[in-house]
């Protein structure tokens, strides 16, 4: 499996503009590649928390300078102007990443398609265009970035707790979430410890008390309930477990508590307005036997409605007549 080499050129303003969104952001990319050059726009110093990030990532900053009312498309104007050349003077980078959902992006995305690059796009469900959406060869909701559930993980006794590296329950996470953005359901050992160097560079598997790679995966997976490895023609394999791993269940007794734990994430993560796919869609990773049926309801529009009673969301319809869920 080759590995993509990206350029990431980020809209603040699109974005949120806060570290876990970027970090987040950043995450999915090297998942899929490695970061040969970074850019955000609209940069001001209301964002000074993102300094570090930005610095630890080698991203290059483009200011947001205020005179007339025409700021922002200098901004677009701009990302567009900085995609193409980096498209025309460097062929080591075979891939894009736009974080914005802005439909002026499409006759950059079809330009980019046509020079053989692949295009990732990631932005906000609320103002995400759906003629933007069709032209990238990928493309990612903000939202489903953001919102992350660590996965279960088997009990260990008092002791092996206080022997277990603080950091372990983190690489768990992060390694189920490689996992589930591949396109196969299993990594050969070498591919996914090139992947954790790209998201950690410092990563060792000595950190957690292991002489091989190897043996943290045995480790790993020992720990949590989501990850098996095993042996297959001498190589290591690493993968998630099937169907007969018991699944999370939501019934009438929790469905009102979880669905409130996702829009309080939500509106954490700053998205002021969700669509009602991307919450669904949220629901149906974690629980996959998800059924509106099952808690009472007959379509999932209803669930809406009875959380608009609770006071956890207004039901909003945009210019396009499509329904937005305003988080309260």
């Amino acid at each position: 499996m080759g590995t993509s080499n990206y350029a990431v050129f980020v809209d603040l303003e699109n974005a949120g503009a806060k570290e876990s969104m970027l970090m987040s952001i950043i995450e999915k990319v090297k998942i899929r590649g490695d970061i040969l050059l970074g850019k955000v726009y609209g940069y001001t110093d209301r964002y000074t928390e993102l300094k570090e990030c930005l610095l630890s990532n080698t991203f290059y900053v483009v200011p947001s300078i205020r005179y007339g009312k025409n700021q922002k498309n200098n901004l677009d104007i701009q990302l567009v102007i900085d995609a193409l050349e980096v498209a025309y003077v460097n062929p080591l980078i075979d891939s894009f990443c736009i974080v914005s959902g802005d439909s002026d992006y499409t006759p950059l995305v079809g330009k980019l398609k046509s020079m053989g690059k692949k295009v990732l796009g990631i932005s906000r469900s609320e103002v995400a265009s759906g003629i933007f959406i069709k032209a990238c060869s990928e493309f990612i909701f903000l939202e489903s970035v953001a919102v992350t559930t660590k996965p279960p993980v088997k009990q260990t006794s008092t002791r092996e707790k206080e022997e277990e590296s603080p950091d372990l329950a983190d690489l768990i996470v992060q390694i189920e979430t490689v996992l589930t953005d591949q396109d196969e359901d299993m990594m050969y050992a070498s591919e996914l410890k090139d992947t954790l160097t790209r998201l950690r560079p410092d990563f060792d598997e000595r950190t957690y008390g292991c002489a091989t790679f190897g043996k943290l995966m045995a480790m790993v997976a020992a720990r949590s309930a989501r990850l098996k490895v095993w042996t297959e023609e001498s190589s290591l394999k690493i993968g998630l477990n099937g169907s007969d791993t018991p699944m999370p269940q939501l019934n009438n007794e929790n469905w009102l508590n979880a669905f409130r734990e996702y829009l309080k994430q939500y509106k954490a993560d700053g998205f002021e307005r969700i669509n009602p796919s991307i919450l669904k869609a949220a629901i149906q990773a974690d629980y996959p036997d998800f059924d509106e049926k099952a808690i009472g309801f007959k379509r999932f529009s209803d669930i809406m409605k009875r959380l608009e009673k609770e006071k956890l969301l207004t039901v909003e319809m945009d210019g396009a007549h499509t329904m937005l869920l305003k988080i309260t």
